[in-house]
């Protein structure tokens, strides 16, 4: 008899689950707990939608990955089950490894160890829990296995994590720039000496997909009120370690307080799965009324959606800039300058929509030629996509907020 479970996804429909090693997958603790870590950290605080989580984006990534490899499988790319069920697995634990509030708190947390690596240790914690049964998907995650199309369709600039990243965030958020023809660019993969391409008819869906990428980076990812909060949150951290601040969770006191070595955190990956965006939001409230002023002020800040003013610039801020506003924070809230600096500071956010360097879009051409993206006789992606753009900012009290006030 059959394996089936079906999953209701609001921005594909049915998402079925026909293997019950993956489903076993998805029942596990350490997978469920991504219910409870939001894709887009502080994102809702702009956007109210975008409260989905990185359950929903490993799912969604998973349901692509299906149609991928139907596709692939469709043009007589070789495929075997077992390879097909390994590589469903490393993109559903992909991302298992963030930690409260995803990107904005990596590095933070834990310093010198990104989510990747986390990842691939929980990976393998479940697989000597099943006995082995995750070999293959972790080889394919690590790149280590020799069809490197698999690796690449999980992470590589075609893979089908940004895919629904992009169309996901853009859903939940009502910006509708990221909306991508997804299904148009699968259709259009497949492999040429091993690696993951595309098919020259595919050329305009990979243009619109870059130019999407590019517009909901500044539109959403790194739009400058949530860029604002995303570094109150770094910063309420930081202070939380220099002020000794305590909370009722003890996992997050384990992560808040304790210096770790990166071989240390395989000994607290219980722990870290305990661990979510509800700990973290528990201490700021709490903290809201700690007696360090500093703490205070910007926990209220993240509670009541009172942040801190930000300016972008085309320029680098001058220091002069940054010293009267630090100066009038000193003033205002009768705190030192290293106090000031939590409140008022200066920074720059950065995007490249492609670069091809390490990774590449390939397009096959029906004469058998490959030409890299950057190649293609396209005036848009040639002029715009290859550029870095970079904003400066700055970030100071907002002075007239009754909340801010002592």
């Amino acid at each position: 008899m059959s394996y089936r479970k079906i999953i209701n996804d609001p921005v594909y429909g049915f998402i079925s689950i026909d293997d019950e090693l993956i489903y076993t997958i998805i029942s596990h603790p350490c997978y469920q707990r991504l219910r409870r870590i939001h894709q887009m950290a502080m994102a809702l605080l702009v956007y109210p939608g975008a409260v989905h989580t990185r359950l929903h984006h490993a799912l969604g990534a998973y349901h692509l990955m299906g149609n991928a490899l139907y596709e692939l499988k469709r043009k007589g790319i070789a495929i075997s089950n077992e390879e097909e069920q390994a590589v469903k697995i490393a993109i559903l634990l992909h991302d298992i490894g963030h930690g409260p509030y995803s990107h904005a708190l990596e590095n933070v947390l834990i310093k010198n160890v990104n989510h990747e690596e986390i990842s691939l240790m929980l990976m393998e914690k479940i697989n000597k829990e099943l006995h082995g049964k995750l070999k293959m998907a972790i080889d394919i995650f690590k790149n280590n296995y020799h069809k490197k199309f698999l690796h690449q369709s999980i992470s590589g600039q075609l893979d089908v994590d940004r895919m629904d990243y992009l169309i996901r965030d853009s859903f939940f958020t009502g910006v509708s720039e990221g909306v991508i023809g997804y299904d148009r660019i699968i259709k259009m993969l497949t492999v040429h000496d091993g690696e993951l391409v595309i098919e020259e008819k595919g050329i305009y869906s990979i243009e619109k997909f870059l130019v999407s990428r590019r517009l909901m980076y500044w539109q959403v990812y790194l739009h400058k009120t949530v860029l604002c909060a995303e570094k109150m949150l770094i910063n309420i951290i930081k202070r939380a370690r220099i002020v000794n601040a305590k909370t009722s969770s003890a996992a997050f006191n384990i992560f808040l307080h304790k210096k770790f070595k990166k071989e240390e955190i395989k000994m607290h990956l219980n722990d870290f799965c305990i661990l979510d965006d509800y700990d973290v939001l528990a201490a700021i409230k709490a903290w809201t009324l700690h007696p360090d002023k500093v703490l205070s002020v910007l926990c209220n800040g993240i509670i009541n959606r009172r942040l801190l003013k930000i300016k972008y610039s085309g320029t680098i801020i001058d220091n002069k800039v940054l010293k009267e506003k630090k100066e009038l924070a000193m003033q205002y809230y009768q705190i030192n300058e290293e106090e000031a600096s939590y409140l008022v500071f200066t920074g720059e956010a950065e995007n490249k929509t492609y670069s091809n360097q390490n990774e590449h879009i390939h397009i096959l051409y029906k004469d058998g030629t490959i030409k890299d993206i950057s190649e293609v006789d396209n005036a848009l992606i040639n002029q715009t996509l290859f550029d870095t753009v970079k904003k400066f900012y700055i970030c100071f009290p907002n002075m007239e907020l009754s909340e801010f006030n002592f």
